[in-house]
């Protein structure tokens, strides 16, 4: 029967450190950001890693480095092209805080980065889990690095029953994980844990028994491993409802410029108009009215609609066809049909023009 975390004596936690990175030594993945522990390759594959799965970053990974190989490159490059070299990543905002950050070293910390996850949590965009992960990984700070992974380990091996989807609950792992985390080798102890999460101890399909800590994994002895860890539901993104507006121009179309802010922030887009508890009554007086854009024959159609889910909402987009009289708006711009091929847009930009094909 495998023993709780409670009742490991530090003898049990030395062989765990040393069952775990022994494995991690002979069996670790092979990925360029692994190459040496430079901490602005940590910080660069880590925002990354927070999109999506580590065999799609790989690629965006070398692609941004061949482009911005430097922290002092990423701090001046051109927004154009730092979204151009994201694009496909999504959430566009954590690319602006990379560069924030970057620029934060440049010219606040003299081109130094801060070795401590403290100092580094300063930085624009980095949170708990990126500030630890750096300042072990990089710097040798004795941090643990809570992730996903972190939760999924941890909670098997010890059973530990709190609700993962409590703020409060990171603290509890924190503290845990603080006192077996090996002192000598923080980074790759950190690093252990998230190839076992993604490996032998994944979210599905786990290969409970040939796990490499099988003799240290109380839920897989029991075999409740899947009840672990706990986490209630997230709540459904709210369904919020858009007009989106093919404006056609002479030679293309009328897109405008999205606010410094938000969501989309500073894409060109067709415009969206958040629909209220009535239908608009005129689509061209409302333009006229709020953008100073002169429209014509206008038409709502009930074929034409798009649906983009972020984290916490759904767009539903329902298109409005018409044609551009004039305008007087610094915020909109003509854009041909052939620039709709090039240029760097969103996601959701990109679904509406499969409309036009």
């Amino acid at each position: 029967m495998a023993i709780s975390y409670i009742e490991w004596s530090d003898d049990t936690i030395k062989r765990f450190r040393k069952k775990l990175l022994t494995w991690y030594d002979e069996n670790k993945r092979d990925l360029p950001w692994r190459k040496d522990t430079n901490p602005y390759h940590v910080f660069i594959s880590e925002i990354m890693l927070q999109q999506t799965q580590v065999n799609t970053v790989i690629d965006y990974y070398l692609k941004f480095i061949e482009a911005f190989p430097t922290v002092f490159d990423l701090a001046q490059a051109p927004e154009d092209k730092l979204m151009a070299v994201w694009q496909g990543l999504g959430y566009y905002s954590r690319a602006r805080n990379m560069q924030a950050a970057a620029q934060q070293i440049v010219f606040d910390y003299k081109g130094q980065w801060p070795k401590t996850a403290k100092e580094l949590e300063k930085l624009k965009g980095i949170g708990p889990y990126t500030s630890c992960a750096i300042a072990s990984i990089s710097f040798g700070e004795v941090e643990p690095a809570i992730d996903g992974n972190a939760f999924r380990v941890f909670a098997r091996l010890l059973k530990i029953e709190d609700d993962i989807a409590k703020p409060k609950t990171k603290t509890i792992f924190y503290d845990i994980v603080k006192k077996i985390i090996d002192p000598n080798r923080p980074g790759d102890f950190n690093q252990a844990i998230m190839d076992l999460g993604s490996s032998y101890m994944r979210a599905k399909n786990p290969l409970i028994e040939q796990s490499p800590v099988y003799e240290f994994d109380a839920s897989g002895q029991d075999g409740t491993c899947l009840n672990y860890p706990v986490k209630t539901k997230k709540k459904p993104p709210q369904k919020i409802p858009y007009y989106g507006f093919i404006i056609k121009t002479s030679e293309g179309y009328l897109m405008e410029k999205r606010p410094k802010t938000g969501i989309l922030a500073n894409f060109l887009m067709f415009p969206l108009v958040k629909k209220t508890l009535t239908e608009i009554e005129s689509f061209e007086n409302y333009f006229k009215s709020n953008y100073a854009v002169e429209i014509k024959n206008a038409q709502l159609s009930d074929d034409l609609k798009v649906i983009h889910t972020f984290t916490h909402q759904q767009w539903q987009i329902s298109l409005v066809v018409a044609d551009l009289v004039a305008f007087d708006n610094s915020n909109f711009i003509e854009v041909t049909s052939e620039e709709l091929d090039y240029l760097n847009l969103s996601a959701l930009q990109k679904k509406m023009n499969k409309i036009l094909a």
